[in-house]
C-alpha cells in the first residue's frame, strides 16, 4: 500500500489534474500518454526523487489511476511519494539500467501489452531532456504501433496554478528573499566566489523556525558571473576573489517542494560606471511598463513589447525573450517550456499563470539583471518576492 507523503496535494487536486489530462489527450487523439518529464510526473502523481538520470515515466491510460514506471529500486520512492496503489507502480530490474544489450522501454512495452494499453495511438514526449532516441526506438519496436509526439501536452496544463501551488511558490519567494539578503550581507571585495555560493546555499536550504519550513534544491545552480564574463548569462562560479570595480548579477531561485521563485539582482563593488547606472534606469522603467501590461486578457507579447519599447528608447537591443512560465521543476531548468514573453507569442494571460519576468541584459562587455517572478491575477500582477528593485552598490 502506498505510503502517503503528508505534504502532497489533496486527492481532489490530483483527480482534477488527471481529468484535465484525459481531456487534452482526447483532443490530441491519443489513447495512452507516456510522460517522462519529471515535472509532469510529479504534477500528475506526486512522485519526487533524484532518479531522472535513468529512464522513467508516468503512463496515463484510458481509465483508472496513472501508472508509475521506473527503476526497481526507485519504486520504493514512488510508494512514498505518489498516491497510486502498489499494482500501479512498475519497477524494472537493474540489468536494464545503462545496458547496451537491453533497454527499459523494452520492459515498458511488455507491461503496456499486459494491460492491453498497446493498441491505438500512444503519445510520447519526443523533445525533452529525459526521453532518448534509443528509448523511442525500443518502445516503437516493442509496441509496433503508432507513437505520436505530444511534447508539452502536460506542461501546458500546468500553466494555471491552483491556490495550493501558489502557496508553495510564495514560500519559495520567502526563501529567495533570504538568499538575496545573505548575498548583500556577505559579498565584499576579496571574498572567494565559492565561499559566497556556500552562503547562498545555506540561505536557500536552512529550516526557519518562524516559517515552519526549509528549502529544496533548485533546478538551476546559482549563476553569478562578474565583469566582462557577465556578458555570458549562464556561467556559474569559481574560487577566485570578488573584485572592486566589477558588477555581478545573481540569478538564483528559492525552491519549496519543487516549486520555484527565481529572482535576479545585480551588485556592483565600488563606484558603479555610467553604463550600469543607465542599464538600471532602462531596466526599471521597462519593467514598470511590462508589469502594467501583465494583466489577464492581455497576451505574452504585450508584456514583451512594453518592455522592449522602453529598451529601444534607451538604444538597447535585447535579442532574446524577456520571460517564461515557472512553477514545478527539476534540473536542468526551472521553466515550464511552453509560452514565452516575446513578440509574436499571442498566448492569453489568465489568472494563476506565473512567470519569471527575465529583464536581463547581456551586452558585449557586461551583464545586468533585475528580474521579478510574477503571478497573473484579476488585477495588478503579484510580485511574489519582496526584494528592493535596484542596483546594489557595495564598497
Amino acid at each position: 500500500m502506498a505510503i502517503i507523503d503528508t505534504f502532497r496535494f489533496t486527492d481532489a487536486e490530483y483527480e482534477s489534474r488527471l481529468a484535465r489530462t484525459r481531456v487534452a489527450m482526447e483532443k490530441a487523439g491519443i489513447d495512452v500518454l507516456i510522460t517522462s518529464d519529471p515535472s509532469n510526473m510529479a504534477w500528475l502523481t506526486g512522485y519526487d526523487g533524484w532518479s531522472f538520470y535513468v529512464h522513467q515515466a508516468v503512463i496515463v491510460g484510458p481509465t483508472g489511476d496513472p501508472v508509475w514506471f521506473g527503476r526497481e529500486q526507485d519504486a520504493q520512492g514512488a510508494l512514498r511519494t505518489t498516491y497510486m496503489a502498489d499494482a500501479d507502480i512498475i519497477g524494472y530490474p537493474d540489468y536494464f539500467v545503462q545496458s547496451t544489450e537491453r533497454h527499459p522501454m523494452d520492459y515498458l512495452a511488455a507491461k503496456l501489452i499486459d494491460r492491453a494499453w498497446h493498441t491505438g495511438r500512444i503519445g510520447v514526449e519526443m523533445d525533452n531532456y529525459w526521453f532518448s532516441a534509443r528509448g523511442y526506438r525500443s518502445l516503437s519496436d516493442g509496441l509496433a504501433n503508432e507513437l505520436v509526439d505530444v511534447t508539452a501536452l502536460v506542461n501546458w496544463l500546468r500553466g494555471i496554478k491552483s491556490p495550493d501551488e501558489l502557496d508553495r511558490m510564495r514560500k519559495a519567494a520567502r526563501i529567495v528573499e533570504r538568499m538575496h539578503a545573505r548575498i548583500v550581507e556577505k559579498v565584499e571585495p576579496g571574498m572567494r566566489k565559492c565561499d559566497l555560493v556556500a552562503d547562498i546555499y545555506d540561505a536557500a536550504l536552512r529550516y526557519d523556525e518562524d516559517w515552519g519550513f526549509g528549502g529544496d534544491y533548485p533546478a538551476i545552480v546559482p549563476l553569478l558571473p562578474s565583469g566582462t564574463d557577465a556578458a555570458a548569462p549562464h556561467l556559474t562560479w569559481d574560487d577566485k576573489p570578488m573584485k572592486t570595480g566589477e558588477g555581478t548579477f545573481f540569478e538564483i531561485a528559492g525552491c519549496f517542494r519543487r516549486y520555484h521563485c527565481p529572482l535576479s539582482r545585480t551588485i556592483f563593488l565600488g563606484e558603479p560606471t555610467q553604463q550600469f547606472l543607465d542599464a538600471e534606469k532602462a531596466v526599471l522603467e521597462g519593467m514598470e511598463m511590462g508589469l502594467d501590461a501583465a494583466r489577464a486578457g492581455n497576451t505574452c507579447e504585450d508584456i514583451a513589447n512594453a518592455f522592449f519599447d522602453v529598451l529601444r528608447r534607451w538604444g538597447i537591443t535585447k535579442n532574446n525573450r524577456t520571460g517564461y512560465p515557472i512553477g514545478l521543476s527539476y534540473p536542468p531548468d526551472w521553466g515550464e517550456r511552453t509560452c514565452s514573453l516575446r513578440p509574436g507569442d499571442r498566448t492569453v494571460l489568465q489568472p494563476g499563470m506565473t512567470f519569471h519576468f527575465m529583464t536581463g541584459l547581456w551586452l558585449d562587455n557586461f551583464g545586468f539583471e533585475i528580474t521579478e517572478s510574477i503571478a497573473i491575477t484579476d488585477g495588478d500582477p503579484e510580485c511574489l518576492a519582496d526584494v528592493p528593485r535596484k542596483l546594489v552598490v557595495k564598497s
